[in-house]
């Protein structure tokens, strides 16, 4: 079992990624932006990272190489979650450090399947 922090502005999305989490065993906290996700690493540090790349305020891109950059977040795996699904979006999304990347509307055995590779669940 493991932490996972979802950060995305749509409360639907939230929702099904805090399902299939929970479904596996997975604690979940969730943030509708990158500030505020970035106020709860302060107090927590998850797993693994769900990051929306459409988000109020800061992008995920913008999210996710911070994070990067971070000595105290850098190791964590982030799964970036998106419905911009062109190789672009997706060699970026690497680019800025992501683990991962899986277009929306998700795959539910997809997202399971990657979720494993950085869980022991």
């Amino acid at each position: 079992m493991g932490t996972a922090l979802v950060i995305d502005d749509s409360s639907t999305e939230r929702s099904i990624i805090t399902e299939i989490c929970k479904s596996l065993g997975i604690n979940v906290t969730t943030a509708v932006s990158g500030e505020e996700a970035l106020e709860k690493l302060a107090q927590s540090i998850p797993d693994v990272i769900v990051l929306d790349i459409v988000l109020p305020g800061r992008s995920g891109f913008e999210i996710c190489r911070e994070l990067k950059d971070r000595e105290q977040t850098k190791q964590i795996p982030i799964i970036l979650c998106s419905t911009k699904a062109t190789d672009m979006d997706k060699f970026w999304g690497k680019r800025q450090g992501a683990d991962a990347y899986i277009t929306k509307p998700i795959d539910q055995a997809e997202f399971t399947a990657t979720l494993k590779q950085f869980l022991t669940v």
